[in-house]
């Protein structure tokens, strides 16, 4: 891991105490104050996230989600957090056919799930964390209360839904438009976010010293509490205007979010280059970067070499086959059989590699694991369709705050700001103890849907990524998770906690890791080299995010690349886009090897940061 020192944007950071990095300096440093109070890498996870939540508004918040996936050294396994609540009682395809909608609006109310991170973040707080509340909360609460420096995207989003703010979410420009649009690096609080925050701690310790018991009336005073009643009686009177172009009403209800609990499930793993890699069940797409790896273990990538046009072109292409089959296989597993193991084994992932030529495919060509044929919903075909429709179809943006930009393009509501590819939040922590864990928080950003009066926060809108086509593993039905983009990841060498990773980035998230994954595991570059490379991806598969279009045979490439790769690339087909040297990937790690503990965030937007000693 040491190896040479290479010329990085920022050092590769090693020590022997812990490690935190994440999307945001503020966040990082909380977690690692946590680490040096005493507490573990979940307490410091958990401190890390609350903090997100505060300075990263637009990219997360308490009302949204939290897949994470951990390794627990007291017991010697891996642990997955199922962080995604699911669709609400009323959600039903019968509801929104009455509304003559066939997609799940990207914003407004109507794609609000039960907001899962709070919950997530108790319960891996309770179970394998060891400090009291208040020692993981009082940061973010501080950063609400007293104030923080606004990010220039941030202040960016605002304005970009500031016209949304005034004429239909009203709630939203109290908070952040009290005194206009808050400058880039301008000091901002948020007094509603640290109320809420400072009476879930109040009415927690009011329960009694035990910290079980405190960690338990916190949730309970999210899910049934002043914060449920709060949703609910918003929920109940409110109407509000959506990337439809109509107001509508929520479908979510103080019962959904009472029944609902944060729970513990093994990890979906497959061992590649030594190492097995861990990620979330189906109902997330966190398996497409296993499928991806089962594809290229056929091919001599390192004899390819980094970066290369070979390289390029072989990743992009099993990528393909890889989206295409979560199009049409993945869903909550809870509620449809999804066959996992199938779409892993050896035999099938031959076949598909037979499917790879030397040109770029233009097709969406989903397999048919265990002979089962493969279906696709409507959406997912207009790109490819070559029909008057598939023209609007294939463009591949979102509408204002329907989801996590990775463009700008136009949008219903409100202009879409060049957001550029940064999106979501991520956090990796390493400790003395041998513990390790990978986290993406995302949803509730504050351009997607109104704030819940009182609360600061505003819900999520993750339903958009379900289907209302019926029969498939992704449909939408109550109770049901929608297929997420969260994608969290963690790596065993021989047993032992080597590797935690993840990047925001919607559908290019288990694109982006890959690279740093290949980067760093055939090449053998150090964890920040692996995050600094040229990063690239395809938006040739269906988005998840509303209006779920298509863009075949593209492939955004960072300019470093070099003229001559980007020019073999657009011989074989692929329609390159060139972006900017610094534009794609918010990638951070940490790592423990050779009794040392090692970390790198991402230099991109120069927001993320590692911390450690």
């Amino acid at each position: 891991m040491a190896g040479n020192a290479p010329v990085t944007t920022r050092p590769q950071l090693a020590g022997t105490f812990g490690m935190v990095a994440s999307t945001h300096w503020l966040a990082s440093a909380a977690g690692m104050a946590v680490l040096e109070k005493g507490g573990n890498a979940f307490d410091a996870a958990v401190a890390t996230a609350l903090v997100l939540q505060v300075v990263e508004p637009h990219l997360n918040g308490p009302g949204g989600e939290v897949p994470v996936i951990g390794f627990d050294a007291a017991a010697g396994e891996v642990f997955v957090l199922d962080g995604q609540g699911p669709a609400p009682a009323a959600a039903t395809l019968a509801a929104f056919e009455s509304l003559g909608l066939d997609l799940v609006p990207g914003t407004g109310l109507l794609a609000a799930c039960v907001p899962a991170a709070f919950g997530t973040w108790m319960l891996l707080l309770e179970r394998y964390g060891q400090l009291h509340l208040r020692e993981v909360m009082e940061y973010a609460i501080g950063y609400a209360r007293d104030g923080y420096p606004m990010l220039a995207t941030a202040s960016a989003t605002i304005e970009a839904v500031a016209g949304t703010f005034r004429d239909h979410w009203p709630t939203s420009a109290e908070i952040y438009l009290a005194a206009g649009r808050p400058a880039p690096g301008a000091r901002f609080a948020n007094p509603a976010l640290a109320a809420f925050y400072s009476r879930v701690l109040a009415e927690a310790e009011a329960a009694g010293a035990s910290r079980d018991r405190q960690i338990e009336a916190a949730r309970r005073t999210f899910y049934e509490g002043f914060v449920a009643e709060a949703i609910a009686a918003y929920l109940d009177r409110a109407e509000v205007m959506d990337v439809s172009g109509r107001p509508h009403r929520g479908l979510l209800a103080g019962q959904d979010l009472a029944d609902w609990r944060a729970g513990v499930e093994a990890p979906v793993t497959f061992d590649y280059a030594g190492l097995t890699v861990c990620k979330t069940g189906p109902w997330g797409q966190g398996p497409v970067f296993l499928q991806q790896l089962a594809l290229l273990s056929g091919f001599d990538l390192a004899g390819m070499g980094a970066t290369s046009a070979d390289l390029i072109h072989t990743v992009v292409e099993c990528a393909k086959l890889a989206f295409a089959d979560r199009e049409a296989w993945y869903g909550d597993p809870r509620a449809s059989d999804v066959p996992v193991d199938a779409l892993l084994s050896p035999e099938y992932a031959s076949a598909r590699r037979r499917l790879i030529g030397a040109e770029a495919s233009g097709e969406l060509r989903p397999g048919s694991p265990g002979d089962v044929v493969a279906r696709l919903p409507g959406y997912a075909l207009a790109g490819f369709s070559g029909s008057a429709a598939s023209g609007a179809a294939g463009a591949r943006g979102h509408d204002a705050g329907a989801g996590e930009p990775t463009a700008g393009t136009a949008a219903r509501v409100v202009p879409v700001p060049e957001l550029g590819p940064g999106d979501t939040c991520h956090l990796d922590v390493a400790d003395s103890f041998g513990n390790l864990v990978s986290a993406t928080p995302s949803g509730g950003w504050l351009q997607s849907s109104p704030v819940i009066p009182g609360l600061g926060f505003c819900l999520g809108t993750r339903a958009q990524m379900f289907s209302l086509t019926p029969g498939f593993a992704s449909t939408l039905a109550p109770g049901r998770r929608p297929r997420t983009t969260l994608s969290p990841s963690l790596a065993l060498r021989d047993g032992e906690p080597y590797l935690s990773f993840g990047t925001p980035g919607g559908d290019q998230q288990d694109q982006w890791t890959l690279t740093f994954f290949l980067n760093h595991v055939l090449f053998g570059m150090n964890l920040q080299e692996a995050i600094d490379a040229p990063g690239f991806h395809t938006d040739h598969f269906p988005s998840s995010f509303y209006p779920r279009g298509s863009v075949p045979r593209s492939l955004s490439v960072e300019a470093r690349a070099g003229e001559q790769v980007i020019a073999e690339l657009r011989r074989r087909g692929h329609q390159v886009e060139v972006t900017p040297p610094w534009s794609l990937g918010r990638v951070s790690a940490v790592a423990r090897d050779g009794g040392f503990l090692y970390a790198g965030a991402n230099p991109r937007g120069m927001q993320g940061y590692a911390v450690g000693r």
